[in-house]
Order: C-alpha cells, then structure tokens, then sequence
C-alpha cells in the first residue's frame, strides 16, 4: 500500500505546486485591495488589461469632472508612468498625458504632455483642464492622482496608459518605451459610470447602478478586471481547494 501511495502523493504535490506557480502575487493583486496614504476612496476601480496597471475612478455628473487614480510600476527603476485621455482617437497619437517620475532628490512628480504625433511630444497645458494633480511612489510603484474636466454628459473616454525606462535627465523628457505587443494595446474605452452589462457593483444603488461611493469593482468593457487566475476568483480557489482536498484523502489513505 505505501508503495503505490508514493506516486499518488507527488502526482497531488506537484499539481498544487503548480498552481502556486501559476497564481503568482502579480496576478492575486487586484484593484479591489489597493488604498491609497491619502485615504482617497473612488466609487469604481479597473485591473488594466496590460503592463499590470491598475485604474481607480469617481465620475462627478455635476461639474462633468473625472477623479482619477493610475497605479502602475514602470519598467526600470529610474523610470516613468503614464496614464492619460484621447479626446480625438483612441490610441497615444493626440492623447493628453499625465506623466509621473521620481526627480533627483528621489520624490515623485507629474508632468502634463500633449503627444500631438509619434514624433512630437508637447509639455504643458492640455486641451481640458485638470486639477489636484500630484503622485505617491512606494515600493518601486507609482500612482498619480487628478481630477480632469471631460466633456458634458460624456458616456465614455478613451484612456491610453504606458510604462517608460528613463527620463532624459538633460531635456528632461521621456526616453521612448517599448514597443512590445502589450505596450502597443494599452489603450482601451474607459465608462464613466458602471457598466450595465456587468450588473451592479458593490456599494451602487440597486435600483440605477449608480455607485454611492464605496470603493468598487466594475468591469468595463476594454479595461475590465480580466479573467486571469487569481486568489479570489471563485473558480480558481475552488480548483486549488479541490487540489488540497484529494492531497488530504490521499495522506489519510
């Protein structure tokens, strides 16, 4: 009996050691379970579909404002972070960037650029105002906060968010990112309000689906919280406990 139990038991080790592997840290984090030093709370929150980054927002129907919070870790040390909105298409041509990176002395600071073409980046105004603008950098992550003005009774916005090696400490300007798949589809329609089709979220009005403050999760079409393994994805946790459930059988065997 102990020798066929053998085979049995590294068999069962083996499958959970794999999906260890498989739901790594980066993938169990979800925007659901990140706050902020600040406290800010936003009545929605989005888990990006690329270069693991990560969007919080707060839709104000009243002066057409748009609070936003970007969370993402660039892709060296001394790098920068992105996250902006397109008013005329939907990729970086024309897009009105947010831009955060750490100055010398070590603190972090956000920029404003106007990315009018690939080859032509603007610093300065952008085409909409925007307001409370600043950045929080901990742990090799930054976030950037800011509240931006979108157009009246806007349904959705295009965003683009990037992720950058360096900044050019002479011209201070941003060194070029990658052009991997995922750099180059990191764009995507960002809903103002919850997305009827995902149903209402938490702490959202049951009645119109009108968040009420609470820091939700909604799973908007082209920026959603994907379907990737995660700790706290019902089916993946009910595969693992499944998983420890035969190793136990097997021991007691």
């Amino acid at each position: 009996m102990a020798s066929s139990l053998h085979p049995l038991l590294l068999i069962s080790v083996s499958w959970i050691s794999l999906l260890a592997l498989v739901i790594s840290p980066a993938q169990a984090a979800t925007c659901s379970s990140q706050t902020f030093k600040n406290n800010k709370l936003y009545a929605n929150c989005s888990d990006l579909p690329f270069l693991s980054s990560y969007l919080h927002w707060t839709y104000n129907a009243s002066n057409s404002s748009l609070s936003i919070a970007f969370v993402a870790t660039p892709s060296k040390s001394e790098g920068w972070v992105a996250w902006a909105i397109n008013p005329t298409a939907t990729k970086m041509s024309g897009a009105q960037t947010l831009l955060a990176y750490k100055t010398e002395d070590g603190a972090p600071v956000v920029k404003t650029f106007d990315i009018t073409s690939y080859s032509s980046i603007v610093p300065g105004k952008l085409a909409f105002d925007v307001w409370d603008v600043s950045a929080e950098f901990s742990k090799g992550t930054f976030t950037i906060f800011a509240v931006v003005k979108v157009p009246k009774d806007a349904a959705s916005v295009n965003q683009v968010w990037q992720l950058g090696p360096a900044i050019n400490k002479t011209s201070g300007f941003p060194v070029k990112h990658d052009f991997a798949p995922p750099n180059l589809q990191s764009f995507s329609t960002l809903y103002l309000v919850a997305n009827s089709t995902t149903g209402t979220p938490a702490g959202a009005n049951s009645t119109t689906g009108t968040p009420t403050g609470a820091n939700s999760t909604t799973n908007s079409i082209g920026g959603g919280v994907s379907g990737a393994l995660r700790i706290g994805s019902g089916g993946n946790m009910g595969l693992l406990s499944v998983s420890v459930l035969v190793l136990g059988a097997l021991i007691a065997f």
